[in-house]
């Protein structure tokens, strides 16, 4: 089973039933991947859905994940600063998918391409399209 980091990006992409990324969702939905998050996670993805639907459809989508049998929490004790330089806001994807062993990065943000420049740990970064190549495979 693969676990991977979901970038608010791409889970706002990821929602609507319209979207030609909509599997994603419901693979997750699906048990077909595991999530990995942390609270920092959560309350971005509310902050940041709240303004893209209202507070209610975004509390429910949070809601969704925090009570899915295989969300995977990993809080980071340590901070790695790994985007610091670039967009240190963005260091919490990181950070989880460190903690929780990730085996991606799905973001359509393209500074955690520097991510791919360091040899430890190693982490891989994909888009969205890429990451839809491998549900469907």
């Amino acid at each position: 089973m693969r676990y991977i980091v979901l970038d608010t990006n791409c889970l706002i992409q990821a929602l609507p039933s319209k979207s030609m990324y909509h599997k994603i969702w419901t693979d997750f939905l699906a048990g077909k991947y595991r999530l990995c998050v942390s609270n920092e996670i959560l309350s971005e993805y509310e902050e940041i859905l709240a303004m893209y639907t209202t507070p209610e459809i975004a509390h429910n989508v949070v809601e969704a994940i925090a009570r899915h049998p295989l969300t995977l929490y990993r809080e980071s004790y340590y901070h790695f600063h790994l985007l610091a330089d670039i967009d240190k806001d963005d260091d919490k994807f990181v950070d989880c998918a460190i903690t929780a062993g990730a085996d991606y990065i799905v973001t359509e943000d393209n500074h955690f391409n520097s991510l791919k420049q360091i040899p430890f740990p190693q982490l891989n970064v994909l888009t969205l399209d890429e990451f839809y190549e491998i549900c469907n495979n």
